[in-house]
């Protein structure tokens, strides 16, 4: 990890502290919003349709969609800042590859990716940091590789302190899609699709994803 103080040390602790309770709140999650899992069917056939390769799923959480990934038929493995996340993605689905890391320092090589998913994983990221993320995630991957992103729609950071009974200390960060292609467009990518889903209800924001390709 290039930087194991401040915002990184914090997110992996609280994602530690709660995995039990994370993995049971975003069971079926996918099968609730069949746009949300059409978005990574798209990935995977764009993915396919330029010769494959490896995609990593960046901020995997505890592996659901690089599982997903995998079924769709892609090279997937999942990188992650929380160790308890992926010691349980690892037990959940031993077939797939998991690794300990941080999205401002992947330990990878330049443009040997496919694809990157990095699914309501840059939340976590403070806003002014987020051009490093970008240029990161355009190093690794190939020109002509693709990125999807997800996050909740809006302007404004959250804090919590406390999640599933255990005290954590956790910020995260809603975006806006323009932002995010601006920044996108900075690092060398082109845009290929921007959409927003409205709130079901149960959510209290839109919910956002952008696809891009590297230049």
């Amino acid at each position: 990890m290039s930087d194991a103080s401040g915002f990184l040390r914090d997110t992996a602790d609280a994602y530690d502290a709660m995995v039990t309770g994370y993995v049971e709140m975003i069971d079926g999650l996918m099968d609730r919003h069949p746009l949300d899992r059409a978005m990574l069917g798209v990935l995977a056939e764009l993915v396919r349709g330029a010769g494959g390769g490896p995609v990593a799923d960046i901020g995997c959480g505890p592996g659901e969609n690089t599982d997903l990934l995998s079924r769709l038929g892609l090279d997937a493995f999942g990188i992650d800042l929380s160790p308890g996340m992926i010691d349980h993605a690892r037990r959940t689905y031993p077939g797939l590859r998991f690794e300990v890391g941080s999205m401002l320092g992947l330990d990878l090589p330049d443009a040997s990716l496919a694809g990157v998913l990095a699914w309501y994983s840059i939340i976590h990221v403070p806003w002014e940091r987020r051009a490093e993320v970008f240029a990161e995630f355009h190093r690794v991957l190939a020109p002509g590789g693709h990125l999807l992103l997800g996050f909740q729609v809006g302007s404004d950071s959250r804090h919590r302190d406390e999640a599933f009974g255990r005290p954590i200390n956790l910020d995260w960060r809603r975006q806006q899609p323009d932002e995010v292609i601006a920044l996108l467009r900075q690092a060398g990518f082109r845009l290929w699709s921007s959409t927003v889903r409205e709130s079901d209800g149960q959510e209290p924001t839109a919910q956002g994803f952008v696809l891009a390709v590297r230049s």
